[in-house]
């Protein structure tokens, strides 16, 4: 579930007299109203975090009613759509209701007609959300997520327009941001919602067992395997599996994810035939990919299959808004009946730090001071020591000690490029155009140290020039 501000209603009207007057009236009754004159730019506008129900005429310049009504069903099914139109006839009715319109209404009609509309609509779509979370709940899969940023809202936006389909999704953010929310919203938000949702953290797995956890053995495929295993793939046929911290998954077993999502079928371990499997992937890592992928870690082609959609979470310290409602509804989650006031130096206190853990490191913070609450206020005293944003060490005294014999930096700024071009050209020259003991000092596969090479023109000291094929990959590499 997620906290939500009053209703807003999506208006397509063309009729500019209509259009005024069905505003005027949802106004009056205390709705928010977005109003559009145009199908294809509603349909653009459409966001189903921010838009409760949608009332589209049926004929309209550009994508009509029903085009309207199919682009919110494919971003948001859940949301109603009621379509009006004076060319009311039974086989539109009939074509609309089976395409998932909560409601027809034939114009004319008053005041207390669109208005009973709009509320019979809500009131089913509040029951059949009440329903969702009852089976979420009973299920363990959605949990509740507090929103209250922007960029918050953008990603559940994102979330929410994905959930319906079965494409992979590719979670990323610091640790503690909320990944595995994403992916449970992404499954409870599916149809696949009443299959099941397995959870993979590949961290957690030693990668000598990771490739029969994932995709099963047979018996007898290796010393030990006395019965069948089907794995967390076969586990979830169906469903959702989210593969968590899927940048620690070993290079050797990548391939094989490769060919569950490029085949939809799995190898298991010690078996004559693959398996077929119907599974939407979702992952998460809180790692650069594209950094792994440089350093020879991680496959180029399975990163981006992984990542037909990337969902990057903010950390906390970018969404400081946040932390107030965020505070206020762990202690109400937490203090099991209790009513404990949060004073406004504990939520300023709060605001001041960094949060390296997020919203995790928050929720800790929260069950300690709930925990140590001896009256009915949390008290600012009981937080544990950590330093606030404004003091995180910048003196040279404070800094990590690798870095404290570094020649101070410009006040004006530099160029990291510029920077980076220079330290290769430095170490280059000490070690005569040696490119393998190069990459070995600055500790890089010897590839990615000559495509920077090749990137940025560096001429090689006591190295022959290239030439041909390697200087048009060189070229081709440097873009």
């Amino acid at each position: 579930m997620t906290i939500e501000a009053r209703s807003h209603v999506l208006l397509v009207e063309d009729d500019r007299a209509g259009r005024e007057v069905a505003v005027f009236n949802l106004r009056g009754a205390g709705y928010d109203v977005d109003a559009e004159e145009n199908g294809t730019r509603a349909a653009a506008v459409f966001n189903p975090v921010r838009h409760a129900v949608v009332i589209t005429d049926l004929r309209l310049p550009g994508l009509d009613g029903m085009g309207v009504l199919r682009a919110v069903q494919a971003r948001a099914p859940e949301v109603p759509v009621i379509l009006v139109t004076a060319f009311a006839d039974l086989e539109t009715a009939v074509a609309a209701m089976r395409l998932g319109a909560q409601d027809f209404v034939p114009k004319p009609f008053g005041r207390e007609e669109l208005l009973l509309r709009v509320e019979r609509a809500l009131e089913r779509a509040a029951l059949r959300a009440d329903l969702r979370a009852l089976r979420a709940a009973g299920g363990g899969v959605e949990r509740a997520m507090v929103v209250a940023s922007p960029a918050m809202s953008r990603v559940l936006e994102i979330c929410d327009r994905v959930a319906p389909t079965a494409i992979t999704v590719l979670v990323t953010g610091e640790t503690g941001t909320g990944k595995e929310l994403i992916a449970r919203r992404l499954h409870a938000r599916s149809r696949r919602a009443r299959r099941p949702f397995v959870v993979v953290n590949c961290a957690a797995i030693p990668p000598a067992l990771i490739e029969s956890e994932l995709f099963g053995h047979a018996v007898g495929s290796f010393t030990g395997a006395v019965r069948e295993r089907p794995g967390r793939f076969r586990q979830a046929h169906g469903g959702t599996i989210f593969l968590d911290e899927i940048g620690e998954l070993p290079r050797a077993v990548q391939g094989r994810l490769l060919r569950v999502l490029q085949d939809g079928v799995v190898d298991v371990l010690g078996a004559d035939r693959a398996v077929e499997v119907d599974v939407r992937v979702v992952a998460a890592t809180h790692r650069d990919l594209v950094e792994l992928v440089a350093l020879g870690q991680f496959r180029a082609d399975l990163l981006y299959r992984l990542k037909v959609v990337d969902i990057a979470l903010p950390p906390l310290r970018e969404r400081l808004e946040e932390v107030e409602p965020l505070v206020r509804h762990f202690v109400a989650e937490l203090s099991e009946g209790r009513e404990l006031a949060v004073p406004e130096d504990v939520i300023a206190a709060l605001r001041g730090r960094a949060w390296p853990g997020n919203v995790r490191q928050l929720h800790n913070v929260c069950e300690r001071l709930v925990t140590l609450c001896e009256g009915d206020r949390l008290v600012a005293a009981q937080l544990p020591a950590e330093p606030a944003v404004a003091s995180v060490p910048t003196h040279p005294s404070r800094l990590p000690e690798a870095c404290r014999d570094w020649p101070p930096l410009p006040e004006d700024g530099l160029s990291l490029v510029d920077l980076e071009r220079r330290v290769i050209e430095r170490v280059l020259a000490g070690q005569h155009g040696n490119l393998n003991l190069a990459a070995r000092y600055l500790r890089v596969p010897r590839h990615v140290l000559a495509n920077r090479v090749a990137k940025y023109g560096i001429r090689r000291e006591g190295a022959e020039p290239p030439s041909g094929a390697a200087a048009r990959r060189g070229r081709a590499v440097g873009g």
